[in-house]
């Protein structure tokens, strides 16, 4: 196997298959940079960022320093890309991050990164229902005078994602990028209109200033920017569905996380422009969710807001769709090297979707909105308890488990390269890949320790240690599945992270 910067030699595209045949494989030549690029960024949902992750972060810490929080975890995960980039070049697996950490780390270790995936996408997916279902029937109250539950809303969007999962992933990639692109200019419009408008500081960069990042609330801080950046590195889960995946993805990843670095650190400045940045703790913490749409109003008049409103929707249902996506691939990659029943590693016979993955994925979604819906009490319309528990709750227990797999990714690449006596060729990436794990084991660290604090809870509430103990507990899972597989089944243990690979090694054994 090639193991400098040049790309890996690739078998002939007819060639290529699973030990379990040609319906395990997923159709490549599907995606192109736009369509993988426009499908990863979807799941960043940049407007759900700037209207809700913002405001909080800065009413809740306190923070006028988040502009610098972005370039600052923009450097980390650039210095994570390197060498997570150049292991794309080698590894071409549905499976992304369990099989780069399986075939640097063991296919015990990838067993465990592989439930650990699975849940944390999954859980990213379904928290979006809860907020989805939420400002959808506060459309229909303001627009059409309809109270409607949260939960009717959320479930036809579970419906709805799992028919597009179904269908070729060219047609998600038309949806997410349409709705994408339309978001995205309108923050801008947003943006431009809050530097042309400034409050009475003017054009103030005291939010870049390095003495603005002080106090207790720093970490939790930048556990919160971190999530907001969830999404860049699906790139090589699409890897065996284009046609150059050794270019393509890296090429993705690198402009995904640089994008996205920008434009969130851009779009909070904007925001501390608008109001001043030593307003914008105070404004954020009287107004919350309702920040942006508030400052959009009296710069861009109602119009403009109602539209941005509804685009606040269509983000979040493109972000569902992304991450859906996602788990069903997982799901696909996981079946057909034995870690779930066979029948997840097919791939739909008209669309080659991995159809099984998101029937399971819809149905998780499906059950646990309708569990809420159950404990929700309260009057229709309100944001109750069960609706922000199932954001706030799922969404951060999806946030620490992506944290963890990068931080454990980059010291795969570490080994990997180093196993096959590329260390002195690859140093460069591999000095990377620690300075980012170091970083990323921190803000786990991090993030277990105030998770309290992220999921609104008090310090002594069982729910510090219940929820990131469900990503511990997936772990603790996997690791004894991977343990078991090997002491019974050593070949197909042998194979995790292998994917199509497999095929070529089991013909060549006959």
């Amino acid at each position: 196997m090639t193991t400098g910067s040049s790309s890996p030699s690739r078998p002939a595209a007819d060639d290529i298959s699973t030990y379990l045949g040609q319906e395990r494989a997923l159709r490549a030549d599907r995606l192109g940079t736009g369509g993988l690029l426009l499908s990863v960024l979807a799941a960043t949902a940049p407007l759900m960022v700037v209207a809700g992750v913002m405001p909080t972060t800065f009413a809740v810490m306190g923070i006028v320093g988040q502009p610098l929080l972005f370039v600052a975890l923009g450097v980390v995960l650039v210095l994570f890309s390197v060498g997570y980039a150049e292991m794309s070049r080698h590894v071409h697996n549905a499976g992304a991050f369990y099989a780069y950490i399986a075939r640097g780390l063991g296919g015990t270790a990838g067993a465990g990164a592989a439930l650990v995936a699975l849940v944390a996408y999954s859980s990213l997916q379904v928290g979006i229902y809860g907020i989805f279902g939420f400002e959808v029937s506060g459309l229909f109250a303001t627009y059409a005078d309809v109270d409607l539950a949260w939960w009717i809303p959320a479930l036809a969007a579970v419906a709805v994602v799992g028919a597009l999962g179904w269908l070729k992933i060219d047609v998600n990639a038309r949806v997410l990028g349409v709705l994408l692109v339309v978001e995205v200019i309108l923050v801008v419009v947003f943006d431009i209109a809050a530097i042309s408008d400034p409050a009475r500081e003017g054009l103030s960069l005291h939010a870049f200033n390095p003495d603005t990042l002080t106090g207790a609330g720093v970490s939790t801080a930048l556990c919160f920017c971190i999530a907001a950046f969830t999404g860049f590195e699906q790139a090589p889960v699409y890897a065996e569905e284009t046609s150059r995946p050794h270019v393509l993805v890296p090429r993705v990843m690198f402009l995904a996380v640089g994008s996205v670095a920008v434009f969130f650190a851009f779009s909070s400045w904007a925001l501390t422009v608008a109001t001043g940045p030593s307003a914008i703790v105070g404004t954020a913490q009287k107004e919350s969710a309702g920040l942006l749409f508030t400052l959009t109003e009296s710069r861009l008049g109602a119009t403009f807001t109602d539209v941005l409103h509804v685009l606040f929707v269509t983000g979040m249902f493109a972000a569902t769709l992304s991450f859906h996506n996602v788990v069903a691939r997982y799901a696909f990659a996981m079946g057909r090297e034995g870690l779930l029943p066979r029948a997840f590693g097919r791939t739909n016979e008209a669309s080659g979707a991995p159809g099984t993955g998101s029937m399971l994925q819809t149905a998780v979604s499906a059950v646990v909105v309708i569990a809420f819906a159950v404990a929700d009490d309260g009057p229709e319309g309100d944001p109750t308890a069960p609706v922000l528990h199932l954001f706030t709750w799922c969404g951060n227990i999806g946030a620490l488990g992506v944290i963890l797999l990068m931080a454990a990714a980059s010291l795969s690449v570490i080994v990997f390269f180093a196993r096959r006596g590329a260390a002195g060729a690859q140093a460069w990436r591999l000095v990377t890949s620690a300075l980012a794990g170091l970083a990323l084991l921190a803000l786990a660290g991090y993030t277990v320790k105030d998770f309290d604090v992220l999921v609104g809870a008090g310090p002594d509430s069982a729910l510090s240690w219940i929820l990131p103990g469900v990503i511990g507990l997936a772990l603790v899972a996997g690791l004894l599945q991977g343990a078991l597989l090997r002491a019974r089944s050593p070949e197909a243990h042998a194979r995790i992270g292998l994917g199509n690979e497999a095929f070529q090694l089991d013909k060549a054994a006959r």
